[in-house]
């Protein structure tokens, strides 16, 4: 029963969030380009950061392991991340500002995009053939997902469609970019639709792999658990919020800051409704 939750699970943060992505982009895109992903940055840290800190790290530390340990962990996990980031593998790479487009072009993120609100759409990358860099980057950052849903749904059901939920709402606006980079490496806008849900279905044999691998080491839980919670922070904190930190005027900076609190607010809602269900 687990097994099939996260199957169901990590195909809806995976592919499901490439759909939702799409929808958008055609619903809202071409009227307000910088507006919509900037909602869903908001919406997504807030949503990323209460997972972490109101769900995982409590589930982690109610365990018999020792806290200084886990504490150890996490402090890792956000090294790790950092670094893998520097490797172009776990960067989301949407930084949206007022830059014309080449002034990115080597910025030394795998798909760093620029989104000129004067213009358009503008995406700089570095790299050219094809989007695959792209696709690669997108690939091991979902199994990644995958491995870190499982882990919260081995936990705790409710933990894991929380989990779930919180990277679908970071992956939303990560998507829509990968999808304007290939399309523009590919003239047919099918074929960039589904090489994107393509990656994300790697979500689900991520998810499959670690629920066979958390099995095997359950007393490894917790920690798990922590590097779950390290991986939702550091994208909150290192890649989502810093996207956020321009110069805005006070309703935008209101309408930002409300979008954040209303991502904690759904996952909490979320959390509650489904403790309620469970009893």
């Amino acid at each position: 029963m687990t097994l099939v939750a996260i199957i169901l699970a990590t195909l809806a943060a995976g592919i499901g969030s490439v759909w939702v992505a799409a929808l958008l982009m055609g619903l809202g895109g071409s009227r307000s380009p910088g507006m919509m992903p900037q909602r869903l940055l908001s919406l997504a840290a807030g949503a990323l950061l209460a997972t972490a800190f109101m769900h995982l790290l409590p589930e982690a530390f109610e365990s018999h392991s020792e806290a200084h340990d886990l504490f150890i962990t996490l402090l890792v996990g956000l090294v790790f991340f950092f670094l893998l980031s520097k490797a172009e593998l776990w960067h989301h790479g949407h930084e949206h500002s007022h830059a014309h487009p080449p002034s990115h072009a080597h910025h030394g993120h795998g798909h760093g995009h620029a989104h000129a609100h004067e213009h358009g759409h503008g995406h700089g990358h570095g790299h050219q053939g094809g989007g695959w860099a792209v696709l690669t980057g997108d690939s091991v950052h979902c199994f990644g997902d995958g491995v870190l849903i499982a882990s919260a749904f081995v936990a705790d059901i409710r933990l894991g469609l929380i989990a779930a939920l919180s990277v679908l709402a970071h992956e939303v606006p990560h998507h829509m970019g990968d999808i304007v980079v290939l399309r523009q490496s590919s003239s047919n806008r099918r074929v960039a639709l589904i090489k994107v849900s393509m990656a994300g279905a790697v979500t689900t044999l991520g998810g499959i792999a670690g629920y066979f691998l958390i099995g095997q080491l359950h007393e490894l839980l917790p920690y798990f658990l922590v590097v779950a919670s390290s991986s939702f922070i550091y994208v909150a904190l290192a890649d989502l919020i810093p996207q956020l930190q321009r110069r805005l005027s006070a309703r935008e900076t209101a309408a930002q800051v409300g979008w954040l609190l209303l991502g904690i607010v759904l996952v909490t809602v979320m959390s509650g409704a489904a403790h309620s269900h469970a009893h």
